[in-house]
């Protein structure tokens, strides 16, 4: 970190556009049409159900690993430490969970979409709520916050105007994802997870090691744990000022598991990879070969938001920086400057990957998000209610077009989210007023059979004016604690309605389930207890 540069040398630019020319032309190819053969509905929003395991696993993660991640997480690494982490190990549990108990009713019932799921359960006025719901979720919440973060990073390594840059991330993902649907998106994936981990881990290795000067690497860690002990506890107790984003062990039994399964396992955007697998099996593979990858994600963005927070502290490590060291410092008011500021300290060439990197994990999530939000007006808006009859031809058409104005309209909206501080934080609180309720329909309409529509629509509709009672009231509630009582709250008011609608009988359109329909094999069921064990050891050393 000794010669220090702000903006991107010649070198850094030749290797980024080297990512760039690799991503359009991989997402082209795969795009083109085989002879004589227009791209079916089947082809285009589950890329003709034919990914092979590490397609889907690569694929979740880089879908996933977004500037959220990058920007948000680090910002929340800088200003919490590796409690953050929970979000990411936990959900290395959940994914099991969603592998062995979700994914083969879904696949098994052939769905294109979640809302689909809703309607074959429930009915088709539950299912176009939803539909409804998501769409304006990915476009207001999802595409315009990746974009802003994203715009955020380039704004602060690169100088450019935020609008710029926003536009700029706009085109690139529109550019090789728009024509060949989710095949190009996922098959680029593969390429983007390779850069996801590389840069993560040069721009981990390189901020630690700079902590340890002339001592090393593990010298640095050392150093960083001496420095801010607090930053290294994964349970917060009541003391700690970060103590209502993550309330203590609360995290580990109450709301983070709501956040967790309602993202993964319901999520369109998610699950959408694994319906697009060759069978059950692969797609179980691919979905423990992602939680393998999401124990290591900590070591990647937030490790160097806790880094920056260390050398931001140190008068000593600060002198050694030079000028430029406080030019778009992050600090408590603006964490998620935290890993942007980090970048403009690395070597010219390593600099280009790790811009690489944060471009791969920004452009891969915007492409999942307008797939599905393609996906789901295709699907469940235009077919259901305005051209019934229409041929799968005009409807990839339909799927294009809608991914445009999403796009347009996130960019429009973007640049209005500046000054939120912690946006990993307020993406996951402010989804976290509708997702509890989402998950109480999902879990009781799968394994209750006397869950009936009346009662899904009832706990969905009152779900979120009580989590809103929770969250307004002065009740000084940590926002998880709010979900899991909301998950509650939902889960009796559905029981109840169904129960009062017909007490002895199931709901004629509930799923038979089936302990053969659950069954795993020896290799999934080993890879599990290992990274079970994983999560044990990592939860005991950082207790």
């Amino acid at each position: 970190m000794s010669h220090i540069q702000n903006g991107l040398s010649f070198i850094d630019i030749m290797v980024f556009v080297a990512y760039v020319a690799i991503i359009i032309a991989v997402g082209l190819w795969v795009s083109r049409d085989k002879k004589g053969v227009k791209k079916s509905t089947e082809d285009y929003f589950l890329a003709g159900k034919s990914l092979p395991w590490w397609a889907v696993g690569a694929s979740l993660i880089a879908a996933n690993i977004s500037a959220e991640q990058f920007i948000g997480m680090s910002g929340s690494g800088y200003s919490i430490g590796l409690a953050i982490a929970s979000y990411e190990w936990m959900a290395a549990l959940t994914l099991i969970i969603v592998g062995k108990y979700f994914l083969p009713i879904f696949i098994e019932k052939g769905i294109y979409t979640i809302p689909e799921f809703v309607e074959q359960r429930f009915n088709k006025n539950l299912k176009t709520i939803l539909a409804v719901f998501w769409i304006a979720l990915y476009v207001f919440v999802n595409l315009t916050s990746v974009l802003y973060l994203g715009g955020l990073a380039l704004e602060t390594i690169l100088g450019i105007p935020l609008m710029y840059a926003i536009i700029g991330l706009a085109l690139f993902a529109l550019v090789y994802s728009i024509y060949g649907g989710l095949s190009a998106v996922v098959w680029t994936d593969v390429i983007q997870v390779f850069f996801l981990v590389l840069g993560g881990l040069l721009t981990t290795y390189m901020a630690v090691g700079f902590i340890g000067g002339d001592n090393g690497w593990f010298s640095g860690l050392s150093t960083m744990v001496e420095a801010a002990p607090e930053h290294f506890e994964m349970i917060l107790d009541q003391s700690n000022p970060q103590y209502m984003n993550l309330p203590g062990i609360a995290v580990l039994i109450g709301g983070l598991w709501v956040a967790n399964l309602y993202y993964w396992g319901f999520n369109q955007y998610i699950i959408q990879r694994t319906l697009a697998a060759k069978s059950v099996p692969e797609a179980q593979k691919g979905i423990l070969f992602a939680a393998f990858l999401k124990l290591i994600v900590p070591f990647l963005v937030v490790i160097p938001g806790i880094a920056a927070y260390v050398i931001t502290s140190s008068p000593e490590l600060m002198a050694s920086m030079g000028d430029l060291a406080t030019q778009n410092m992050p600090n408590a008011a603006h964490a998620d400057k935290a890993y942007p500021w980090l970048t403009q300290f690395l070597p010219v060439g390593i600099k280009g990957v790790v811009f690489a990197a944060l471009a791969a994990a920004i452009v891969s999530s915007l492409a999942s998000m307008l797939n599905s939000t393609a996906t789901i007006f295709t699907m469940d808006i235009y077919k259901a209610y305005i051209a019934p009859q229409t041929g799968d031809h005009k409807l990839v058409n339909v799927g294009r077009i809608t991914a445009i104005v999403a796009l347009v309209v996130a960019c429009l909206i973007a640049p209005m989210l500046g000054g939120i501080g912690q946006a990993f934080q307020y993406i996951q609180e402010y989804t976290g007023l509708v997702s509890p309720g989402i998950l109480a329909v999902f879990l009781l309409g799968l394994f209750w059979k006397k869950t009936t529509s009346k009662g899904a629509i009832t706990g969905v509709v009152l779900s979120i004016p009580f989590a809103l009672f929770l969250k307004f009231m002065p009740l000084n509630m940590p926002f998880m604690d709010q979900m899991l009582y909301t998950l509650l709250f939902t889960m009796v008011i559905i029981a109840f309605t169904s129960l009062s609608t017909s007490v002895n009988d199931d709901d004629p359109k509930a799923i038979t389930l089936t302990s053969a329909m659950f069954a795993t094999g020896k290799n999934f069921n080993i890879a599990a207890y290992a990274i079970m064990i994983a999560l044990a050891a990592l939860y005991t050393v950082f207790w």
